[in-house]
């Protein structure tokens, strides 16, 4: 008996030595704290970050220099400046754009825009997002976050979900899908959507002239049913125009939003997607005016309108400038990140993770980018591109536009 009660202590005495070991360990693991600076303290991190500032002062990228020539200013002034880049410029280009152009050199051009677009979303947007940029000298080390990777996933997605809902919401404003651009920027449509604009004058008065030479008179009662089917097509054509300048600056407070996200997030990112904006801008524009020609406005009107609808870009960059300011105010500097706090998931970022409201304005924006070149513009191209000549032009002209994202970044 004696011999059970003192081998029931000693399994008590190992017991509570095991719950006090796990109580030691748990508050050691609640209280460790591990800083990323730490991990470039190490002497093989310091031995790889001098060897690669020192090839990098060797190199002197040419367009890391041209970068910081048209781009000499801090995150909030250079989004600005690069929002004005992309707003004034294609904008003053319509001056000397007829109102009446090639729908294939259209989509050649549309073409080099997606290829450039989409380029930066998979050379840039996206590999920012999972492995973020190193903007000092040196090398840079990720520590792969699971529950992190999986919020910036989403952030993609809400993106590329956002620009459908806003295009789906477009067209049923509209009323009619070939009548609602939106944010697709249809090119093929414009014509075929806005002809009854253009014709809507001739058959009316050619049917006069029908009736005139067949009766010798016109039916007084007439004149009004045949001005009826003219009056709604205009009207029709006019909304259509109101409602693609409402796209328009949808579209441009995106593009706000991107210059600011993507210049906070590195000079080098933001100059590329700068770049690719402005790509895309051109050809947009174009098409947007020539729908807003045929649909009854003057040369003179349809440009005041595109500068109107580009005051939205400004509106999304302030909009991003006032995301990142308040998502970053009173917070410790990312530099000084709590490694530990990750692992236990118990960082002050969402849902215990590191990820900031600001870290996700760039996945936001890649998804959007996504949508607007994958689902929004190449439907267009597979349905025009009936020549086997204008395909080539349009392969070429993509091809080109990946090329130029990809010597870009390669050489940054």
């Amino acid at each position: 008996m004696a011999f059970l009660n003192r081998r029931a202590l000693l399994l008590l005495a190992v017991l509570a030595s095991v719950v006090l070991a796990s109580t030691v360990v748990t508050e050691v693991g609640d209280t460790a704290s591990v800083l990323d600076t730490e991990i470039y303290k190490c002497d093989p991190v310091k031995r790889l970050g001098s060897l690669k500032e020192e090839l990098e002062a060797a190199e002197s990228p040419i367009m890391r220099q041209i970068f910081a020539w048209l781009f000499p200013f801090g995150p909030a002034w250079n989004s600005i400046l690069g929002t004005f880049y992309i707003s004034s410029v294609p904008n003053f280009i319509l001056a000397f754009i007829p109102a009446e152009i090639n729908p294939n050199t259209l989509n050649t051009m549309t073409a080099f825009a997606t290829g450039g677009l989409l380029s930066d979303v998979f050379l840039h947007l996206v590999p920012h997002s999972f492995m973020g940029e190193h903007q000092d000298g040196g090398v840079h080390f990720v520590m792969v976050e699971e529950k992190r990777n999986i919020l910036i996933g989403l952030g993609i997605f809400v993106g590329f979900a956002s620009f459908f809902i806003m295009e789906k919401t477009l067209r049923v404003l509209g009323g009619d899908s070939e009548h609602a651009h939106g944010h697709s920027h249809s090119h093929s449509e414009a014509p075929e959507a806005h002809s009854s604009a253009v014709s809507v004058d001739s058959p009316s008065s050619s049917g006069l002239k029908s009736r005139k030479s067949e009766k010798g008179s016109i039916d007084d009662a007439s004149e009004p049913d045949g001005d009826a089917p003219a009056k709604s097509g205009a009207q029709a054509s006019k909304l259509s125009a109101y409602l693609n300048l409402f796209g328009d600056f949808v579209h441009n407070i995106t593009d706000g939003l991107a210059m600011a996200a993507s210049f906070y997030s590195s000079p080098l990112i933001g100059a590329t997607t700068t770049l690719a904006c402005f790509a895309h801008e051109i050809p947009h524009e174009i098409a947007d005016y020539s729908i807003l020609i045929r649909s009854g406005f003057t040369k003179r009107q349809a440009m005041q309108s595109q500068f109107l609808t580009a005051v939205g870009a400004f509106i999304g960059t302030f909009m991003g400038i006032a995301i990142h300011n308040l998502s970053t105010s009173g917070q410790v500097e990312a530099a000084t990140t709590d490694l530990a706090a990750a692992v236990r998931q118990s960082a002050p970022g969402l849902l215990g993770t590191t990820v900031q409201l600001a870290d996700l304005v760039i996945p936001f924006v890649a998804g959007g980018f996504m949508y607007i070149g994958a689902v929004a513009v190449l439907p267009t191209l597979l349905a025009e591109s009936k020549s086997g000549k204008q395909a080539l032009r349009e392969f070429a002209a993509m091809a080109f536009g990946v090329l130029c994202m990809f010597f870009v970044a390669w050489n940054e």
